[in-house]
């Protein structure tokens, strides 16, 4: 065959600067807009948030563009909530395998965030400090949303048809019979407050410490029972789109996930987020620092998502919902609802490590050298063990099992699950 022959076989070539420009159309048509808004009112000064809508998965290419939103409520001081705003992304991401594709990023996020967040909280109480915080961290790529939570900040999701959906689960003693089961199996005592005279008030509390909360990043004054293994739910949005209201509890102790959608439906994602502030305080007044972050997914460069009258209970029936069974462990309950289509991709809330990590976690056993799966720290076999090894695991006993982790995160992981005694109480 003649080289002109073979010339007139092959693709005329296309400049590298058109390909681009096509992948980001593309990429523009495919995703949705994300519009927010944030609003706040301060009592004590230790609610903080984090906005980040520019996050690429892969540097210099904005067709991997990601955004976070998250809400960090702070108690008993300021530095757990500052610690993890500036830490937490960057220990989800470095959980997180490089050179991946965008399906199997969002199939590892799940378990990245439990590693995040775990390692965010080792790293907060090796500083020695005793404050703590809830945290509602909220990963928007295209139409797939991912949300973790620890503590009783909330993530609610409002669909175009005015059904509205709880992403997160409230981490309150008094409320989860199923937490204060765990903690008390742990080693923890769950009571009320005790006043002159033997009385009880108040909410019910975990002893030591008596913190009102079962999971929290943070609290080194705590037992290690209160776990900053966090609830993570992942769904897929219809091309409808969609609203999320995310709040410290300062709006969810005045307001219904209900009330606080209902509040700022048909106005933009800045002025709905002031809209749900103003409501809570007419409500319950200012008793708690109140923070609100709006965002809306919606499907293009619109000012307002759109609204539809709300549908009656008896008529769900006749809307679409779909449930979708990815490759890592699904436990899911039908909570939600939309016109179109919304996929419930992922949800676990176990505070049991092993079950959240998995046993399929990326090792290079093959270099000798085994990654934590909680701190990303390469170490030699022998400094640590796998997570599926018992606590008097013999190296040469067992064939190693993923994931691996160091030595300190499998005393953090012992401590968490009551097999070792938690630090000792700190004495003011």
């Amino acid at each position: 065959m003649s080289q002109a022959e073979v010339l007139r076989m092959k693709p005329p070539l296309v400049p590298l600067a058109t390909l681009i420009s096509r992948e980001l159309r593309n990429e523009k048509v495919e995703k949705p807009f994300v519009k927010y808004g944030q609003a706040a009112l301060a009592k004590k000064g230790e609610d903080y948030f984090l906005v980040k809508p520019d996050c690429q998965r892969i540097p210099g290419n904005p067709a991997t563009s990601f955004s976070v939103f998250a809400i960090f409520d702070g108690h008993n001081g300021i530095s757990a909530a500052i610690f993890a705003k500036e830490n937490l992304l960057s220990n989800v991401l470095s959980a997180i395998p490089q050179g991946i594709s965008r399906e199997e990023w969002l199939q590892a996020l799940p378990r990245a965030l439990v590693a995040g967040f775990v390692k965010t909280d080792i790293e907060f109480q090796q500083r020695g400090e005793t404050s703590g915080t809830t945290v509602t961290f909220v990963v928007i790529d295209g139409w797939t949303v991912t949300v973790a939570s620890v503590g009783d900040s909330r993530c609610i999701l409002d669909t175009q048809g005015g059904i509205v959906s709880l992403l997160t689960v409230d981490h309150r003693l008094e409320e989860n019979a199923e937490e204060r089961e765990r903690v008390t199996a742990s080693g923890g005592e769950v009571g009320r407050l005790n006043v002159f005279g033997g009385n009880e008030v108040g909410p019910l509390r975990c002893w030591p410490g008596g913190l009102c909360l079962s999971r929290s990043i943070g609290d080194t004054d705590v037992g290690e029972f209160i776990v900053p293994i966090p609830h993570v739910k992942q769904v897929k949005l219809s091309n409808a789109g969609g609203r999320l209201i995310i709040a410290s509890d300062g709006i969810w102790d005045a307001l219904s996930s209900d009330m606080a959608a209902k509040s700022c439906r048909g106005l933009p994602a800045d002025l709905g987020a002031k809209m749900v502030v103003k409501e809570a305080l007419r409500s319950r007044g200012l008793k708690d620092d109140t923070t609100c972050l709006v965002v809306d997914i919606i499907p293009s460069d619109q000012p307002v998502l759109p609204s539809t009258p709300r549908k009656k209970q008896n008529m769900l029936s006749s809307i679409l919902f779909r449930k979708k069974s990815l490759n890592f462990t699904n436990k899911t309950t039908n909570k939600l609802s939309a016109i179109g289509v919304v996929e419930e991709l992922f949800e676990e809330g176990s505070a049991v490590l092993a079950e959240r990590l998995g046993k399929d976690f990326p090792t290079n056993a093959n270099s000798g050298i085994f990654r934590c799966a909680v701190c990303q720290v390469d170490q030699p076999p022998a400094e640590g063990l796998t997570l599926s090894s018992g606590p008097f695991f013999s190296h040469g006993s067992k064939h190693w099992e993923g994931p691996f982790l160091c030595t300190n995160c499998r005393k953090k992981k012992d401590a968490m699950e009551g097999k070792r005694p938690s630090r000792p109480t700190a004495v003011a």
